[in-house]
């Protein structure tokens, strides 16, 4: 009977897949039939349903992003024929960007900007998250650390869209009014990169700490014991312990500046040229995230594509970190387990 519930489920499930693709009105039948299976099963073997269900998580979480990989690359490909994938990447003639007549398409403006923009963010996040770390986890008073564990997931829990109003209203009219800066308009890859770093520094923070927390209790007492200070302690002892997992806890803040849409889209002027030098950080230019945010509404035809080109860049380099700081969390986990 379980073999029976179980292939009429999956028909129903793909029934309802299939019918999602067509546009089909029989797909909302296919659900109910699936969730009346399910229910069925959950009533009569629900051990057995839930490993179904589990499993059928996990396939959906594949599969979506496998049909998510596939689109995008499908939509991204004419704009990466009409302009050739070195051109794409890597053309800095004039115009870089031209939606109209000869059209012209470089994502070089938006990948120098991301650089410049992850770079200034790290550079904020990574030192003062992991200091923040060192302090929560290692300095702060019990009562301190009731107060800032929380404190530090609400903030990562902010809109980013507050952060990049407070970078429109605050920093850009600072860097466009000080006699220090002098900055002809508004937008800068300054102020954007002070913005996502501070978004960037709860993610930091919170990961870096339990990193630093995992480190054996035992490994600590014996530096103590030797006639160690805390600080030689912390700095030779639980620091090189905890390495991995500060590395990656710094990882997901560069996944977290490259990924960041609003703050940029507000903040930057969404200028398609490159700064002048390169990587001057005063001036105006465009992220892969920006570039898209800004755009897409007025996009049609190859310009479509060619945003799709920019997401495509962005999703495996997003993609990428990601996987990297997944290997290095492992990592500090078998280390700390005692296993190579």
């Amino acid at each position: 009977m379980a073999i029976v519930a179980g292939s009429v489920a999956a028909v129903c499930l793909l029934g309802a897949f299939v019918g999602f693709l067509v546009r089909s009105g029989l797909t909302a039948v296919f659900v109910i039939g699936f969730l009346l299976v399910v229910g069925y099963g959950w009533y009569t073997r629900q051990a057995l349903t839930a490993k179904g269900l589990t499993f059928l998580a996990t396939v959906s979480t594949l599969l979506t992003m496998g049909l998510i990989i596939v689109f995008v690359l499908r939509e991204a490909l004419p704009a990466v024929r009409y302009m050739g994938p070195i051109d794409l990447l890597s053309f800095t003639g004039e115009p870089m960007w031209r939606t109209g007549g000869e059209q012209l398409y470089s994502l070089a403006p938006a990948i120098v900007g991301t650089l410049v923009e992850t770079l200034l963010a790290v550079a904020i996040a990574g030192p003062l998250g992991v200091a923040g770390a060192l302090f929560v986890s290692e300095v702060a008073p019990g009562w301190l650390r009731a107060i800032l564990k929380p404190g530090i997931e609400i903030l990562a829990g902010i809109p980013s869209i507050v952060f990049g109003y407070l970078g429109l209203v605050v920093l850009n009219p600072y860097f466009a009014s000080s006699s220090a800066f002098g900055l002809p308009g508004l937008g800068s890859l300054l102020a954007v990169g002070l913005v996502v770093g501070v978004m960037a520094l709860p993610t930091v923070v919170s990961v870096a700490e339990d990193a630093i927390s995992s480190v054996p209790e035992s490994m600590k007492q014996g530096s103590l014991a030797l006639g160690a200070t805390e600080w030689q302690t912390m700095t030779g002892i639980t620091m090189p312990a905890a390495f991995s997992g500060i590395s990656a806890a710094v990882l997901l803040g560069v996944g977290r500046a490259v990924g960041e849409t609003m703050a940029a889209t507000v903040i930057l002027g969404n200028v398609t040229d490159l700064p002048t030098p390169i990587f001057d950080v005063f001036d105006n230019t465009v992220t892969l995230t920006s570039l898209i945010a800004s755009q897409y509404g007025n996009a049609s035809g190859l310009h479509v594509n060619a945003l799709f080109a920019a997401g495509a860049v962005l999703f495996v380099t997003v993609m990428a970190i990601s996987v990297v700081s997944q290997y290095i969390e492992r990592r500090m986990l078998r280390t700390l387990g005692g296993e190579r």
